[in-house]
């Protein structure tokens, strides 16, 4: 696991962006795993900024989600779909052609999860992964104590996190109570998993994160097992790291042509 620590969001975003731009280079039709919520926001405007200015193609980019409400339609503006649209396939000048996602208005959600499951393999794998953290260590929607071997399955929020995510609506009765993820096994067979965490209310889980054992209790603790998984966060998210200032000197002292 390589940690890298940021002065802030914005700067956080702009290497995230700059790592996205260089895997499109490289490989044009990457498919790209997109997260949901305020954190990744600076990653996709920064890289909206390339594309808009001519610095990236990113016409033949595909997009993938990470995961879904259940049991909201697909047009409501607060599933993940629309707001992937709104705020990554739009900016980016993308069609929804390019974008897959799991059904979270199937009648039969096991079914749609295990297609979803099936369908990132059948096309090709995710390249590379963005991910947020909760302030208890969750990925997607991977709870505590989720399996480290899951795959793409329904889950049931914690009270937390309807709480956490009742900004979005106009009541908390409205934030549904479950949703589908992406497991953590189907999160650790990305090629490239990329967290980003800002702010002092993520340090805690970031620590555990890099520095805890690996256990379920804090699921984000599973990346430490990926051969190519990087933690991105700003200096308030870094500061209950024990080997900031090793993490630090690292980073400065890496060859150029490794890359993110």
């Amino acid at each position: 696991m390589e940690v890298v620590i940021v002065p802030d969001a914005a700067a956080g975003g702009e290497l995230i962006a700059e790592a996205i731009a260089a895997l499109i280079a490289r490989k044009p039709d990457a498919l790209l795993g997109v997260a949901t919520g305020s954190t990744p926001l600076p990653i996709y405007r920064a890289l909206a900024a390339k594309v808009a200015s001519g610095a990236v193609d990113a016409s033949r980019a595909r997009i993938c989600q990470l995961d879904e409400y259940v049991g909201l339609p697909a047009g409501h503006p607060e599933s993940y779909r629309s707001v992937v649209l709104r705020e990554v396939i739009e900016p980016l000048g993308l069609s929804e052609a390019s974008f897959m996602g799991p059904d979270g208005s199937a009648e039969d959600v096991q079914a749609a999860c295990e297609a979803y499951d099936r369908a990132l393999a059948e096309a090709g794998g995710v390249d590379l992964q963005l991910l947020g953290i909760g302030t208890d260590g969750h990925i997607g929607f991977n709870e505590p104590c989720s399996s480290l071997a899951s795959r793409t399955r329904i889950k049931t929020l914690t009270q937390q996190t309807r709480v956490d995510n009742a900004r979005f609506f106009d009541d908390i009765e409205q934030v549904p109570h479950h949703v589908i993820t992406q497991g953590i096994g189907t999160i650790l067979d990305s090629r490239h998993p990329i967290l980003l965490a800002t702010g002092e209310g993520k340090a805690e889980a970031v620590a555990q994160t890099v520095e805890g054992p690996v256990a379920s209790i804090v699921p984000a603790s599973a990346l430490q097992l990926h051969p190519h998984a990087t933690v991105v966060v700003d200096e308030a998210a870094a500061s209950k790291l024990k080997l900031a200032d090793y993490f630090r000197a690292t980073y400065a002292a890496k060859p150029g042509w490794q890359g993110l």
